[in-house]
């Protein structure tokens, strides 16, 4: 088992969000998490994540059997958790490239020194060439740009467990693919013996077309409603809505 969540509950600012979730995601399986605005979703992430401004009330987050729940989070990416956000902010000062060499598990860089090839060629592969990596992170992005970008950061860190955050919201067909294609080469998806998962947030629904989801979730006032396959609970959330599902 990667992920296990027991009976988290999770305040913001004095307010209770989560109530009570509890979740399972095994090496291989790539879970959806549906459901209303303010549900509780992004809050789940940022509680996985370990953001200080999200409060455990209750329960535990197990990531490869070990208790992270009181972790910081860079610990937590040490140890294989990673994350593409629905709005990173811009970074002015921060090229991306620069970045890119921190998150780059393959390699220590030195100075100055270059940017690996590999990661280079991975960018093209995103449609990001050399002068892009030059530019300040996310500053005058595109929506499409930004979502390259964070996938071009996960890329170069290679987690084993990656949560993705509405990565189809705001861009076009054609990125959506793009996009989409490159997801399931992070979660390795192709590979049936795969030790890496995921857990993706979607409003739309399209990207499942071109990512196999193993399970999907409806989230509604902070608890887990209903788990099932996919397909099934989408067609029913497009029939009758989240309350009624």
């Amino acid at each position: 088992m990667l992920l296990e969540i027991k009976d988290l509950e999770v305040e913001v600012e004095g307010k209770k969000i989560l109530n009570g979730v509890n979740l399972q995601i095994n090496e291989g399986e790539t879970h959806v998490l549906l459901g209303p605005n303010g549900a509780g979703k992004s809050t789940l992430f940022m509680t996985i994540l370990g953001f200080p401004n999200y409060k455990v009330t209750k329960g535990t987050i197990l990531y490869k059997g070990q208790d992270i729940t009181s972790l910081e989070t860079h610990e937590r990416i040490k140890l294989g958790l990673g994350v593409t956000f629905q709005n990173p902010p811009a970074i002015r000062g921060v090229k991306l490239k620069d970045l890119l060499k921190i998150e780059d598990t393959n390699k220590e860089y030195k100075n100055d020194e270059e940017l690996d090839e590999e990661v280079v060629k991975l960018g093209e592969r995103l449609k990001l060439n050399e002068n892009f990596l030059e530019r300040d992170v996310n500053l005058g992005f595109s929506g499409g740009e930004v979502k390259r970008s964070e996938l071009l950061q996960l890329m170069a860190q290679q987690p084993d467990f990656i949560m993705f955050d509405e990565p189809d919201s705001g861009v076009d067909i054609e990125n959506v693919e793009l996009i989409s294609k490159e997801i399931v080469s992070l979660l390795d998806q192709k590979n049936q013996k795969s030790s890496k998962g995921g857990l993706l947030i979607t409003h739309l629904g399209y990207i499942l077309r071109f990512v196999d989801a193993t399970h999907a979730h409806i989230l509604i006032d902070g608890k887990i409603t209903r788990t099932g396959k996919p397909e099934e609970v989408m067609d029913d959330i497009r029939t009758s809505g989240f309350k009624e599902v």
